[in-house]
């Protein structure tokens, strides 16, 4: 058992049967009435951001979680099948655990957050940039370039990426996972 004092950015907390990651926390002081704690809350198992305020030395409920790296081997009906690295162990989970299931790529590591306390698996994060081969593009055309024009290029994971005109097919690119945009070009 915690208390409001101990809160702290990044902590994952029980709250009304859901689970939340702290983002923002702080504090609100008063002359007359007592200090209240105030904290903005990113759902884990859920997709809401809620905000939340305590009375200062009220109880809260953290939950211990763990950051295992697991590979990802392949998607079939039952969902995205993952591997333990240490264990071996399969597992497969739904695409709403995943935070970027469209660049997951045969072999990958992942980080999974798992609740030590049931031992389910709560979300799955990629790394921040990621490299693919670009399996089709259109030609960029020759003086197109006095913008930064954008074209669509396909990945080889099947997503499509908004990259620059002299991209082209066969050419590996950095891809920044948490919005999807095209980082650089890299060179083999």
């Amino acid at each position: 058992m915690a208390s409001t004092s101990d809160i702290s950015r990044g902590m994952i907390i029980k709250l009304d049967g859901s689970l939340y990651s702290i983002v923002d926390f702080g504090e609100n002081k008063t002359a007359r009435a007592a200090a209240k704690v105030w904290a903005k809350l990113k759902g884990v198992d859920n997709k809401r951001s809620i905000e939340k305020t305590w009375n200062s030395g009220d109880s809260i409920y953290p939950v211990r979680v763990e950051r295992k790296t697991f590979q990802f081997l392949y998607k079939d009906d039952s969902g995205y099948n993952f591997m333990d690295n240490e264990t071996f162990e399969q597992i497969a989970l739904g695409e709403e655990l995943i935070d970027a299931p469209q660049f997951l790529k045969d072999g990958q590591e992942v980080s999974m957050l798992v609740n030590t306390e049931t031992e389910q698996p709560m979300s799955v994060e990629l790394p921040d940039k990621i490299v693919l081969k670009v399996t089709y593009s259109e030609p960029g055309m020759k003086g197109d370039t006095a913008t930064r024009t954008l074209k669509p290029a396909t990945v080889e994971t099947g997503a499509t990426v908004n990259v620059p005109l002299f991209v082209n097919e066969g050419e590996l690119i950095r891809v920044n996972t948490k919005n999807g945009e095209y980082v650089e070009r890299v060179k083999e």
